[in-house]
């Protein structure tokens, strides 16, 4: 799976999903080359701004985080980002049903696995030190994602009823929103955890 690929697979139902299905990579090569590495970038960027703009997106901690708060948080983070995806990908498996689909683990954590690209990419706008700016880049994140849910759904779970696949990308969609909501309160504890514990 390549990051280059995903601008096709926003509008398209072949184009970039062909390739995936066709290269077939495993749930562990999925999982190590890419959901991996690109769950790195929001616990980076998030300390980035704490540490180089503090106060410009988020609220500065007072005091600065130490060195050790920050790689405490970076590993919580990261691991709850870890552990999203897989979990997602059984909730899309059962949502299935929704649909009459019985789609198997491999291709619900596929669609699991490209659909939050998107959100972790966005996490790169946290380079401005604008809390506008970084809104922004979230809202057309979430746009993306919900573009790459509905285009991946029907060529993925094998569907050929555009209203089914519409359906279950419904549902897929407002399950991701209340997973995303819940890694969001995660991380709000996590930080205020560490600074109360000070």
């Amino acid at each position: 799976m390549h990051v280059h690929k995903l601008p096709k697979m926003l509008y398209s139902y072949s184009e970039g999903w062909s390739d995936l299905i066709s290269i077939h990579p495993s749930v562990t090569r999925m999982f190590t080359m890419f959901v991996m590495p690109m769950s790195l970038i929001p616990p980076a960027m998030f300390l980035y701004s704490m540490y180089v703009t503090p106060g410009a997106i988020f609220p500065a901690a007072v005091p600065q985080i130490t060195g050790f708060e920050a790689t405490l948080l970076f590993v919580c983070f990261y691991a709850a980002q870890l552990v999203m995806v897989p979990l997602m990908a059984s909730v899309i498996q059962q949502l299935g049903d929704v649909a009459n689909a019985r789609p198997d683990y491999h291709d619900a954590f596929m669609l699991a696995a490209v659909a939050p690209a998107p959100l972790w990419l966005c996490a790169l706008a946290l380079f401005v030190p604008s809390a506008w700016f970084a809104v922004a880049a979230m809202a057309v994140a979430w746009v993306a994602s919900a573009a790459l849910i509905y285009h991946g759904i029907e060529p993925l779970f094998k569907l050929e009823d555009h209203s089914r696949s519409r359906l279950l990308g419904s549902f897929v969609l407002t399950t991701g929103v209340v997973a995303w909501l819940a890694l969001m309160v995660v991380l709000a504890l996590l930080l205020s955890m560490i600074v109360g514990l000070r």
